[in-house]
């Protein structure tokens, strides 16, 4: 069992919200993160995919009122949506009972139906949290190779070799390809989509342009821009905005997009094993957006995650801006001897971030001119979740 870094925020929210919603792709772990939560609590669970389940919600309000005493954690809420309206009632009655908080934890596949139902029925009676998949900080520093060729998810990351953690992929991809997307409402060629969203891969990290998308699948820029809207929403797919400031200076304004677990990228661009992907052309983008999506769960909602590029040349591979608008600013680097190009200097110049750091493969903490820092993804991403829980 892996401790994951949300289980302590659940507990937390759980204390302070009638409901929290627990969002995320499928397989990343809610349940058995949930299950592992109510356990001390003997916390009643229902999967609303079970027809078994369901079927003890034919009477709802009675059914869900007879256990009012205990944490229920509902799965897979989005498939019976209209229970959102029902749980704004069961929530209001019990406080005028003087109940706590902590009734309901909801699971979901992150469904833009799902939010909507729950944002429009639970207004101010529900919290929102991410599961994302497993993290160096979880995993450890000396699983970061297996982590980023395989992926974060525990089915992928956990498994016997790299040959069954492929095919675990290849097979959740092809699920979610023909069974999931389908079930949430949305009626798209599997192998459309599919090649959309090797092209996401391909174009790993790259800037943002849903009109060569568009084009290269034989679609008009709507329906690409719908795609991505789709793959962005069951938080599969990232888009990294730009930074804006009045600098007086030229900046990039589209946002970059990369596939969110490198396991993926790896698995819709065929690799298997770590030697391969070595000798791959996006070999360099892999690593940096695994850099950054590491860092970026590790400080969850704490700060802002940006890029910024001019049309100069200067860039940043991402930028935090924390809640006092302070800035740090992050490098990420293959080689084990980091050196920061000198556009990112020029925009540590522009921005003047209060620390500075190139992230790089080795365990060594180097100082380097100008204040700025090389240090380990681990370290990093340990540094940044101990400063977003201050």
């Amino acid at each position: 069992m892996i401790e994951r870094m949300l289980s302590r925020i659940v507990r937390e929210y759980l204390g302070e919200f009638p409901a929290v919603a627990l969002l995320g792709p499928r397989q990343v772990g809610k349940t058995t993160l949930a299950l592992e939560i109510g356990r001390p609590d003997n916390a009643l669970y229902l999967d609303l995919e079970s027809e078994r389940d369901k079927s003890k919600l034919a009477l709802p309000e009675e059914y869900l009122w007879e256990h009012r005493e205990r944490l229920v954690i509902l799965d897979e809420v989005h498939r019976l949506p209209g229970l959102f309206p029902l749980l704004r009632g069961l929530i209001d009655r019990k406080r005028r009972e003087g109940k706590g908080p902590g009734g309901y934890l909801l699971l979901g596949s992150a469904t833009p139906d799902l939010l909507r139902q729950s944002g429009e029925s639970l207004a101010g009676r529900i919290a929102y949290l991410e599961l994302s998949p497993l993290g160096v900080i979880e995993t450890g520093r000396d699983a970061i190779n297996a982590l980023w060729l395989r992926g974060g998810y525990p089915e992928s990351f956990l498994a016997s070799d790299s040959r069954t953690s492929f095919l675990w992929r290849e097979h959740f991809l092809r699920t979610y390809l023909e069974r999931d997307i389908p079930q949430f409402g949305f009626r798209i060629a599997a192998e459309t989509l599919r090649r959309f969203w090797g092209m996401l891969a391909h174009n790993q990290g790259g800037l943002l342009n849903t009109s060569n998308l568009a084009r290269n699948i034989g679609v008009d820029v709507k329906t690409a821009g719908n795609y991505l809207d789709l793959l962005a929403d069951l938080y599969l797919v990232r888009r990294l905005p730009p930074w804006h400031a009045n600098l007086g200076k030229r900046l990039v304004k589209s946002p970059k997009v990369y596939v969110r677990d490198s396991g993926l990228v790896h698995a819709l661009l065929g690799i298997v094993e770590r030697e391969s992907l070595l000798g791959h052309p996006v070999v360099g983008a892999s690593w940096e957006c695994f850099a950054i999506e590491n860092l970026l769960v590790s400080v969850g909602d704490r700060a802002r995650g940006f890029f910024y590029r001019t049309s100069g040349g200067a860039e940043i591979d991402l930028l935090l801006e924390w809640p006092d608008q302070t800035l740090w600013a992050i490098e990420v680097k293959r080689s084990f001897a980091p050196k920061p190009d000198r556009g990112f200097y020029s925009a540590c110049l522009d921005l003047s971030p209060v620390r500075k750091y190139v992230v790089y493969p080795g365990e060594e903490r180097i100082p380097l001119p100008e204040g700025i820092v090389a240090i380990s993804l681990f370290e990093l991403a340990r540094e940044i979740r101990e400063t977003s829980r201050t």
